[in-house]
């Protein structure tokens, strides 16, 4: 048989064969010609025809289904493996907890804008509202934490919603899309018309994507006027695919360039303009830099708290460009001056269009001094790896496995291996994954679990901490059953270390159900039970060639280093405080002459000895 059906990009209808089948193979078949190669998931009773259904399709090499040992372990799968590879991530679970299991992953994809399809199984239609055995109102409980949300009513809406789940979670703002299929639904036959991906008409949907032109020239016009420009860059630079035109406007107009938690990656962090992250663990030099600016240029972010702290104070000599995709951002917590909504991509590329259109003089050393400044304050003010006698600092395990793997991928868990994975890994794009907006203690395993899936032989590496690690370490059985090669590191403190640190700062050191030394499980055991490969460290010598071991094993391994159990993560800022206002700096020292300098050979630049490239040509030092 064949049916006509609209061609969204011509208007005009297009003729297509159909077939019989049923609401589960519809879904499977939609799934594959979207390039879903990989599921991660739990099987259940409302969602076994869809089971059965996969059943054929991965015995044909058409999907590889991951069993994973909790939903929430597939959702934070799925997470991961789309921020690794920029495409849309695929979770299933059944009805009911199955469901509600996957919920702390949906807000977490939400809150991080990760591109996500959520199917869930659901009771028989004619059983919904009754209370059923596993009955959950999935669809209801998600309205908050999802782009979009579908309940299947008919077999024949399946192909046309999957095919507008992919399109809404994947442009635009990126986020979450749940799609919950009924039992019946997978087992209903019908006329099934193929859909191929874009073949979607959303009338109410057009994202903005370029920058209004106006706007593009008001936000050159401040570009010319500012002395203390910052390039401030969020998650959407990553969600973007913008690496490129983030680096070249910054070199174009010399920026600095700080990133927040989720913008790691968007800039080499390498590059002399870098000043790292910004926010309450941040650099000091970054807070300064964002203290002190005239102009703030926010791209792709959303000045979130743990950036601005006291935000009346935060840039508060700034005037403040905003890019951003979601005009509900623009203006949410900081008003602008001048905002622009459009992918962040496309605006930069027209800002720098513009600018050479307009032979905008872009004056390289404009900011020299304001550059100098700053590097004035990475000097006073470092990031400083400390060393003790008798036991190992959690930072020295952080910038061990960052000389010995450089170009890793990582995920972390949330605390204080966070942010000291944050402040000492220099990483690239879509290679940093962390659970930022929800900060979901138990998401680095999983999260690496489903990177590793996506990147291949590129290797994988969680940092965790002793408190995060056991959320969801039964996903060890996954990596066992599928041979996952992801290394684990755990900074093993004893402590919800971040928490003992705001008891201890903020409480008067009341340590209330905090410490996690009792009852913490020996993981060379642990990883014995799973058939997986363990290593404990204690000693400063054993932990370079335990790194090394690790990342040479052929499997998975987790490695427990047992860490000092008060270090305390700094600079911090505390609540209420503004970003300048920050704990834990180190002294600064006394200058006789100033900071030593070394000339560049290629252009006679002077320098300040900690650059790596020349501040006036870029060369290396």
């Amino acid at each position: 048989m064949v049916a006509s059906i609209p061609n969204p990009k011509t208007n005009f209808l297009k003729t297509v064969p159909s077939q019989r089948q049923t609401g589960a193979y519809i879904l499977m078949d939609s799934l594959k010609r979207h390039g879903v190669k990989h599921i991660f998931g739990y099987p259940g009773g409302a969602i076994l025809p869809i089971y059965d259904e996969l059943y054929r399709f991965e015995a044909a090499g058409e999907v590889e289904h991951i069993l994973v040992r909790h939903e929430q372990g597939a959702s934070h799968a799925a997470d991961g493996y789309a921020r690794a590879t920029g495409k849309v991530g695929v979770c299933f679970g059944t009805s009911g907890p199955g469901a509600t299991n996957l919920v702390t992953g949906i807000a977490n994809a939400h809150l991080d804008s990760v591109p996500m399809v959520v199917i869930t199984g659901q009771v028989g239609r004619a059983m919904i509202g009754s209370d059923a055995f596993q009955e959950i109102d999935i669809f209801g409980i998600t309205l908050p934490i999802v782009k979009h949300s579908y309940v299947v009513r008919s077999a024949a809406d399946m192909a046309r919603i999957v095919t507008e789940a992919f399109h809404l979670a994947s442009t635009g703002r990126p986020g979450p899309v749940l799609i919950d299929i009924p039992k019946d639904v997978g087992l209903e036959e019908c006329e099934y018309i193929p859909l191929e991906p874009g073949d979607v008409n959303l009338p109410g949907y057009r994202p903005t994507v370029k920058g209004n032109p106006r706007q593009i020239n008001a936000a050159l016009q401040l570009l010319e006027q500012a002395k203390n420009p910052l390039l401030y860059v969020g998650g959407g630079a990553i969600a973007a695919n913008a690496h490129a035109q983030v680096q070249e406007f910054a070199e174009r107009f010399q920026l600095p360039v700080t990133t927040t938690l989720m913008g790691i990656g968007a800039f080499d962090e390498n590059h002399p303009l870098s000043v790292g992250m910004l926010g309450m663990h941040g650099t000091a030099y970054a807070n300064f830099a964002v203290s002190e600016c005239d102009l703030l240029i926010a791209v792709g972010a959303r000045f979130d708290d743990r950036v601005t702290g006291k935000l009346d104070e935060f840039a508060s000599r700034a005037k403040v460009i905003h890019i951003d995709i979601d005009p509900a951002e623009v203006g949410k917590n900081k008003a602008p001056d001048v905002p622009i909504v459009g992918d962040v991509r496309h605006v930069l590329e027209q800002l720098l269009q513009r600018s050479r259109e307009l032979d905008y003089p872009t004056h390289p050393h404009a900011t020299q001094e304001w550059l100098n400044r700053i590097d004035h304050w990475r000097i006073d003010y470092p990031l400083q790896v400390p060393h003790y006698e008798d036991t190992i600092a959690p930072q020295e395990v952080v910038h061990e496995i960052g000389r010995q793997a450089p170009d890793a991928y990582y995920t972390t868990d949330v605390g204080q291996h966070q942010m000291w994975a944050a402040q000492f890994l220099n990483n690239g794009p879509r290679r940093w994954i962390s659970s930022a907006g929800l900060g979901t203690m138990g998401f680095g395993l999983p999260a690496a679990m489903g990177a590793k899936v996506g990147v291949g032989e590129e290797a994988v590496i969680c940092i965790s901490g002793d408190a995060s690690f056991q959320m969801n370490l039964q996903e060890l059985g996954t990596l066992a059953q599928y041979d996952i090669q992801v290394k684990t590191i755990i900074l093993n403190n004893g402590w919800q270390g971040m928490v003992r640190q705001w008891q201890q700062t903020f409480y008067e050191e009341r340590y209330s159900a905090s410490n996690m030394s009792q009852g913490m499980p020996d993981i060379n055991l642990l990883c014995e039970a799973y058939g997986i490969k363990g290593i404990t460290v204690r000693k400063r010598e054993d932990l370079a060639p335990a790194i090394a071991e690790m990342l040479a094993h052929n499997g998975p391994v987790v490695m427990d280093v047992v860490v000092k159990k008060d270090e305390n993560c700094y600079p911090m800022i505390a609540p209420g405080m503004s970003n300048a206002q920050m704990l834990g700096l180190p002294e600064v020292p006394v200058r006789d002459n100033g900071p030593q300098m070394v000339e560049c050979n290629h252009c006679q630049t002077q320098n300040f000895i900690t650059h790596r490239f020349c501040s006036g040509c870029g060369a290396k030092l």
